[in-house]
């Protein structure tokens, strides 16, 4: 994130205290240390129940992405039949939960061939809010039924986006926005080793190894490269130090680019915890004063404009959206304020600098009208099937650290933290490739 993105956040974060201190009955001594202690409080259990699903979540994203290729993957996702669609959503389900990344890589597939319907449309979406990461916090803070209405709304937003892709954006908007995408006057190749695009007339960096030339993004990475190991199966990589250590450099990458989205989210689920009184959520979410259906539709698009507001994507999310139920957001509306992190600003800008304001414009649109459409589908779906959970469900509670399976989930996980975090490292089996950004431009 920004510095200036960081600045709307603290303006934030202050304003939602001045809201606790305008809005209190108690005396602002006893508001503030009250508050304090559960802001903390909240913050640190989220964290700990928490902590065992982000590090296996993203040991596995990591080894996805070291230990296959892409190399193809734009020729399967050329069409927008259901074969499309559903490897879009498959590559997507398996690949990084970082928005910032799966909007880069579902550019690149994009500018290589791929139908926006399944690129854009199932790949990109389906990498942020399908992920394993995203679907254990889920099932850990919200329940087994938010799990399941992210996967089946998951579904219907793809489907929603691709028909939209398909039957009611202009062929020529489409097809300019990928010449907008491509018309960055360069040939770009693969870094074997670190996944990062390069242009091969600019690198100093290159191996001829069986009449075939490598490019490489640094000196590092041209040291690491071993060409007997380029084309090695998922299982010779999986039983090999190499192969552990290029996970570890992958699923490195990844905490570097989303640890601080997740911190802010922890953060501020322990703000509005610990600091909007309880009489305020009731005032805002009174109730379906003018029917059900009308509460639903507004707290939706309620939900969808927090999701832009908060500038949180992907993981960090989910702790936010813990509070935001508990306190009286309608269960569908959550999940139409999970799925707007794809339109947060800094991510409508990136819309415009890759494919034009024309292009970026329509797709911030259907993102968000998808994304309340979903919430509200969802919501009476649910509710006709009394899947719906009790508020008082969500795991928002007080820290309790006590030796449970908790405990040792989160035993074993900081053990296998720390075993990636010294993998990644280690100068042996080819130092430098966490040091750079997958498939970026």
């Amino acid at each position: 994130m920004e510095k200036k993105e960081y600045a709307v956040l603290a303006v934030i974060a202050l304003a939602t205290v001045a809201v606790g201190v305008f809005t209190t009955s108690k005396p602002l001594a006893t508001f503030f240390v009250e508050s304090t202690r559960q802001f903390l409080t909240t913050t640190a259990a989220m964290a700990w129940i928490t902590w065992w699903a982000l590090v296996v979540g993203f040991a596995i994203a990591g080894g996805v992405e070291a230990w296959t290729s892409d190399e193809e993957v734009a020729d399967l996702l050329d069409g927008h039949g259901l074969r499309e669609i559903g490897y879009g959503s498959l590559f997507g389900f398996v690949s990084s939960s970082c928005s910032y990344s799966a909007i880069a890589t579902a550019k690149n597939l994009f500018k290589k061939g791929g139908s926006a319907a399944a690129t854009i449309g199932a790949f990109m979406f389906a990498s942020t809010n399908l992920v394993i990461e995203i679907g254990a916090v889920i099932w850990i803070l919200l329940g087994w039924q938010f799990l399941l209405a992210d996967i089946v709304g998951g579904f219907i937003l793809i489907g929603m986006m691709a028909f939209a892709f398909t039957y009611l954006v202009p062929d020529d908007v489409v097809e300019q926005a990928r010449e907008n995408v491509r018309d960055d006057g360069e040939r770009k190749v693969r870094d074997p080793v670190c996944g990062m695009e390069v242009n091969p007339d600019d690198t100093d960096y290159s191996v001829e190894h069986d009449g075939e030339t490598y490019y490489f993004c640094s000196e590092s990475c041209q040291e690491s490269f071993d060409p007997e190991e380029a084309n090695t199966t998922i299982r010779e990589q999986a039983t090999s130090m190499s192969g552990w250590k290029a996970l570890a450099d992958k699923q490195w990458k990844e905490w570097g680019m989303l640890w601080d989205e997740i911190a802010i989210g922890f953060i501020f689920a322990g703000l509005i915890a610990g600091f909007i009184p309880e009489q305020v959520w009731t005032t805002v979410f009174s109730g379906a004063t003018f029917g059900l259906p009308v509460y639903i539709f507004w707290t939706a698009v309620v939900g969808a404009l927090i999701g832009i507001a908060t500038f949180v994507c992907s993981v960090g999310n989910v702790p936010f959206a813990a509070v935001l139920f508990s306190n009286g957001l309608p269960f569908g509306s959550v999940l139409s304020y999970i799925y707007a992190d794809l339109i947060v600003p800094p991510i409508m800008d990136a819309y415009r600098d890759y494919y034009g304001t024309t292009f970026a414009a329509l797709l911030s649109g259907m993102i968000f009208v998808a994304a309340v459409l979903t919430g509200i589908i969802i919501h009476f779906l649910f509710l006709g099937m009394g899947l719906i959970p009790d508020p008082s469900s969500v795991q928002i509670a007080e820290i309790k650290i006590e030796m449970n399976y908790k405990m040792v989930l989160n035993v074993l996980a900081t053990g296998l933290f720390l075993f990636l975090y010294w993998l990644h490292r280690s100068e042996s089996a080819g130092s430098g490739q966490g040091e750079h950004a997958h498939m970026a431009d």
